[in-house]
Order: C-alpha cells, then structure tokens, then sequence
C-alpha cells in the first residue's frame, strides 16, 4: 500500500520540475546573471595592473569562491601584497567652466596647459615661451647661477616641481631633474631676499675663487723654484787644497809661517 501511495507523488514532483519557467522567473534569472556578470567586471576593473610575484615563479595563484547574491558564484584569484598596495590612477575628469585657471600672461581663462599640470603655473600653452620666460633649467645650473643649495630646492616649502629627462650627452649618466626658471628665480629671492645681495654674494664667491686660484699658483711657483734651484745646485765633495804664499820668519817665536792665499789659514812650523 505505501508503495503504491508514493507512485503518484514521486510522478508529480517530476512532472512539475519538467514544467517550463513562467516569463517572470525567466526574466528574474536574466537580470540576476546580468548582475552577476557587472558584479564580476567591476572587480576585474578595480583590480591593479601588477604581476604576481608567485606567478612568476610558476606557483599556482590561490582562487576564491564568492557568492555574488545573485544566484551566481565566481571564481577570482587571491590579491598579492604587491596589488593591495598598488593604486591605479585615472585621468581627471572634465573641468567645469566655474574651475578654469586664468592665464597669467594674457588674463584669458583655460582648462588646463603643461605649465599648469607639470609646475602647477597658471600659463596657458599660447602664451608659453620655451626659449625666454617658461625655459626650463637645470638643477646644477641654477645652483651655479642663483648659489641655491640642495636645501633650497627640497625642504624649503613648498618644495619646487621639477621633470626628469635622459642625460643628452651620455644616456648612461644619471636623470637630469629641470626646474622652471621663473619658479627658480622667485626661490632665489626668497633665500637672499633682493638682487643686491644676489649680486654681493656673486662678487664674494668669486674674490674667493681668485683667492683660490691665486693661492694655488703661487704654491707650483714656488715648487717649480725649488725643482729648478736643486737641480742647478751642485755640492763640491772634493778636498781643499791650500795654496801658501812666501813664508815669514818670528825673531820673537823663532818660527816660520805660511798663509793660504785662498782661505787664509797659517801654516807655522819651525825649521831644525
């Protein structure tokens, strides 16, 4: 009796799992997979362009499981500590017309410029001057030419913006850093104040550099002259010989005498 009793249930349960779907529970798994499949993009968006270090090595990558809400599962790999830390960085949005810079030069309002994006200078690209005005200069140049030092460029606040470039003489040597000459020019009178004592420090470094000079070619001189006195300089290392003039007779000393014509030593002696 019991199996002839659960027959017809077990026959309705599969009948009715063979019913097709209604329209709106076809339409609910549609919507729940579009979600799944924006959910997952979003994430592969977010995720920092980095290579994992342990798929370099031919390790494995660690996947993980994660349950969407949307009837869906995804499989993702595990972030490295290198991607956690890795940030990706996207281009600004566009400017409304409330945030235009206005030129420094020309007084015409504009989006946005090189000067403004790389030194954070309000100079449209129109009024630009690379040769003049807006050249760029380098770090050991401007230290030479306004007597900046390190100090000056880096913890004076705020510090001065500057791009790296190759070395145009030589690719091997280190980046040139190039600053902006008005900014480095404004530095300089931050540091000596005015021009005049721009210029007074200019003479004293340079009264110190002839100093210097001087002091260094005086110094060979004076090696050159003792060089040139040694080896003109010859000692006599042989004997002295004296020559005697005519000897002399002492009635007091009953003695003979003779004197050296060259060095005037006597001779005395007496005679048997």
């Amino acid at each position: 009796m019991s199996s002839d009793a659960e027959a017809p249930v077990q026959e309705a349960s599969v009948q009715e799992a063979a019913s097709p779907l209604s329209d709106s529970q076809v339409a609910r798994i549609e919507r729940n997979r579009q979600k799944a499949l924006l959910l997952r993009q979003a994430r592969l968006a977010s995720r920092p362009y980095a290579l994992d270090k342990q798929s370099r090595e031919g390790k494995k990558a660690v996947t993980k499981v994660t349950d969407t809400g949307a009837g869906f599962f995804i499989e993702e790999e595990e972030k490295t500590e290198l991607e956690k830390k890795a940030t990706v960085s996207h281009p600004l949005g566009a400017i409304l017309d409330g945030d235009l810079s206005v030129c420094e030069e020309c007084g015409k309002p504009f989006s946005d410029s090189y000067l403004l994006s790389t030194f954070d200078l309000s100079v449209c690209d129109r009024c630009r001057d690379n040769d003049e005005k807006h050249k760029l200069i380098t770090r050991t140049e401007a230290k030479n030419v306004f007597l900046l030092k390190d100090a000056d460029f880096d913890r004076r606040e705020p510090p001065l913006k500057f791009i790296v470039k190759k070395n145009p003489h030589n690719p091997r040597w280190g980046d040139m850093k190039l600053y902006l000459l008005p900014q480095v020019r404004d530095r300089c009178l931050e540091v000596w104040g005015d021009e005049e004592k721009l210029e007074e420090a200019r003479q004293a470094r340079q009264d110190n550099a002839e100093k210097s000079k001087n002091k260094k070619y005086e110094k060979k001189m004076k090696e050159l002259r003792r060089a040139v006195r040694s080896s003109l300089y010859k000692k006599d290392l042989s004997g002295h010989t004296h020559e005697y003039g005519e000897e002399s007779y002492d009635d007091d000393e009953d003695m003979f005498s003779k004197t050296c014509t060259s060095c005037g030593h006597v001779l005395t002696y007496e005679k048997m």
